[in-house]
């Protein structure tokens, strides 16, 4: 039930169990500022936020009703979804095919340049190893990102596609840049590209590479990678075929809050478009052994903030999932509460964010367990968000490999 103290609004019941008109009723007005009742209550209506509005929501807006907003949001989205009790998430593998790249972006730890010790790209007996230890491990999708390597044909990845989906396995690959890169380098139209990576088997398309979508920013962060149309174009082209994708945002860097609401409003109207993206993730710049290592990293405050914005003004999309690879499980859990509604990727394996200073890890076991402290209950899907039928006992056959193998054994087989 409400209960007033101290003239504010205190919540002993889940918030997704009350009535969202009641825990935003007249009573907020003594605690928040006028301005806030204002954005919620048209928020509450159903009516579209405005970008002066999105600014204001980041820059002033009182963080705890900040968040029931944003979980007022995400609750009406789960239940038209049929979703109201579940968290869910996804076993995955992150592939990092090649390191060899020539962008050079300032935040990036990964990279070589082609003859640099350490580059590499991955043959298709490596890969299908790969394949193989994500499909043991009960996975369904492999996540494929690499540099921008000038070196490699259209076949490699046909061949790397093709081999992925005869073993089963969704793919969900190549950001824009790296789309881009293919149209250069392989002197083809974006269209062409994404016909011939669609009939080897490409089914999806990772939002990676976004950054903030402000040419200001990417002019001084990833200026090889282009402007904002440069990730834009590529996602509207594979949304015309019925490549669907994710949309991603990496902030606190050198961007204004300001152009964080930009970033948000370009998503925003690409979706009005096409309806293509599936989910928003965001997550904060990491640090280590970069270019912008001088840049402080933001925490968790501004993280939550920033997810909680984000799930309010974007309004058309479905699905917003927890940054906790960047956060760590815990705030990834408390971010169920600010407008996310799913854990994400088990992640089997990543390297970029990891070697840019990101060391979380969680098994399958702690992801079920998380969300199941939150109130929701777990369960695994596909890219599209269908819920998946799960093994019979798998919460116990889970908990019986974690005492057995530690944290060594992140999944079992389906």
């Amino acid at each position: 039930m409400l209960q007033p103290a101290g003239g504010r609004v205190a919540i002993s019941l889940p918030l997704g169990a009350l009535d969202a008109a009641v825990i935003f009723a007249p009573m907020i007005a003594k605690a928040v500022p006028s301005e806030f009742e204002r954005i919620a209550a048209r928020v509450l209506d159903g009516a579209r936020i405005t970008f002066d509005e999105g600014v204001w929501l980041i820059k002033h807006a009182p963080v705890h009703e900040l968040a029931a907003l944003a979980h007022t949001v995400r609750e009406r989205k789960m239940a038209a979804a049929g979703r109201s009790e579940l968290v869910t998430y996804v076993i995955s593998r992150n592939i990092n095919y090649t390191n060899v790249c020539i962008t050079d972006c300032d935040f990036c730890s990964f990279y070589r340049h082609p003859l640099e010790d350490g580059a590499y790209s991955l043959n298709l007996d490596e890969l299908r190893q790969k394949a193989q230890e994500t499909l043991d491990l009960g996975g369904t999708e492999i996540l494929l990102q690499g540099g921008h390597n000038p070196k490699l044909p259209l076949k490699y990845y046909q061949d790397m596609l093709g081999l992925f989906e005869q073993m089963g396995l969704h793919n969900h690959a190549f950001s824009p840049s790296e789309i881009q890169h293919f149209a250069k380098f392989w002197r083809m139209s974006l269209p062409d590209v994404l016909v011939e990576l669609k009939h080897a088997g490409l089914k999806s398309i990772p939002g990676g590479g976004a950054e903030i979508l402000v040419d200001r920013v990417r002019e001084i962060i990833c200026p090889k990678k282009g402007g904002a149309d440069a990730w834009l174009e590529p996602m509207r082209e594979a949304h015309k075929l019925g490549i669907r994708s994710s949309a991603t945002m990496m902030f606190g860097h050198v961007e204004t809050l300001e152009e964080r609401i930009q970033h948000l409003e370009r998503l925003r109207a690409l979706q009005d478009e096409t309806g293509g993206f599936t989910a928003f993730i965001c997550w904060t710049f990491q640090n280590a052994d970069n270019d912008m290592s001088h840049i402080e990293m933001t925490g968790a405050h501004d993280y939550l903030r920033t997810q909680a914005v984000a799930r309010i003004y974007l309004d058309n999309f479905e699905n917003c999932q927890a940054s906790w690879v960047t956060q760590g499980g815990q705030v990834g859990q408390v971010s169920l509460r600010y407008g996310c509604n799913d854990m994400g990727s088990l992640m089997i394996e990543e390297n970029v964010v990891r070697l840019a200073g990101a060391a979380f890890r969680m098994t399958e076991y702690e992801i079920r367990r998380l969300i199941r402290d939150a109130g929701y209950q777990p369960n695994r899907r596909n890219f599209y968000y269908d819920v998946l039928k799960e093994p019979a006992g798998l919460d116990e056959t889970l908990e019986a490999a974690v005492n057995q193998h530690g944290k060594q054994r992140v999944a079992i087989e389906a």
